[in-house]
């Protein structure tokens, strides 16, 4: 059903990492900026919005568009489809240079997101899914890969994903009461990725985010036979007017695994 928001968006997503690119390899464009929350802005950023908005805008002109580097405008309420963009998600890895950042695209559907796109501009990596499609990895011209959770249901065990940028006292209480020891920390959206590809089993996140930090990587966990709630087990919407994740929000491979 969505075939072609699909296909637009991984391309979309794809121009925007070569223009994330192009700015990430020439060190004199790395100015950084600070907006509102004292959040770094790049010219990366506003180069990747760009390339989407313009392109969501010329194929698909009736949908809503809510972006974290355009001006909010409600009337998206009162549509019932609108992509939800992160253009560079992970700015101060990108910062960093670490390579974790990725290009968030997604699609809400009466506030429920409907399909995921995400690209990691340093690796070629596109993770995508759309709903009832399923969720796949593909590299380059390599054939997809489908993508399933993990089945691991041993505590003791679990490979736990963390923030690169964004510790709390909540998450360290969590790995003490579970014993939790084989955890890596990652930036960006590449948590959602790793627990929808297997190569993680759970992803607790208590600080508050934004509606377009999580999209993308919600329709892709989910396709991939996995659970994305809020902290509180409630369902996860979009486009909504406050656009603050304020409960924080869980992916996880199984009911099982739900340790809050």
């Amino acid at each position: 059903m969505w075939e072609k928001e699909l296909e637009v968006c991984k391309v979309a997503a794809v121009e925007a990492g070569r223009a994330i690119l192009e700015i990430y390899n020439d060190a004199k464009d790395m100015q950084v900026e600070y907006k509102e929350g004292n959040m770094p802005l790049t010219v990366a950023d506003k180069a990747a919005n760009a390339v989407i908005v313009s392109c969501l805008r010329e194929q698909f002109p009736s949908y809503a568009i809510l972006s974290e580097e355009e001006k909010d405008h409600l009337s998206r309420l009162e549509n019932d489809l609108c992509f939800v963009v992160d253009p560079l998600d992970g700015t101060k890895e990108f910062i960093k240079r670490n390579g974790q950042f990725t290009v968030n695209i997604a699609l809400a559907y009466q506030h429920r997101v409907v399909m995921g796109v995400i690209y990691v501009p340093v690796t070629g990596e596109l993770y995508y899914g759309a709903q009832g499609m399923g969720a796949f990895r593909q590299c380059g011209v390599e054939t997809p890969v489908r993508l399933r959770v993990s089945d691991n249901v041993d505590v003791s065990s679990l490979r736990v994903v963390l923030s690169n940028s964004h510790g709390c006292t909540q998450m360290e209480e969590l790995l003490e009461k579970y014993h939790l020891t084989n955890f890596v920390k990652v930036g960006s959206s590449l948590k959602g990725c790793m627990i929808a590809s297997g190569e993680a089993d759970v992803y607790f996140r208590h600080n508050p985010t934004m509606e377009w930090d999580t999209a993308a990587m919600q329709c892709i966990v989910e396709e991939a036979g996995g659970i994305f709630r809020q902290m509180d087990g409630s369902e996860m919407l979009y486009n909504r007017e406050n656009s603050l994740n304020d409960k924080g929000f869980y992916a996880i491979n199984c009911e099982e695994n739900c340790l809050v």
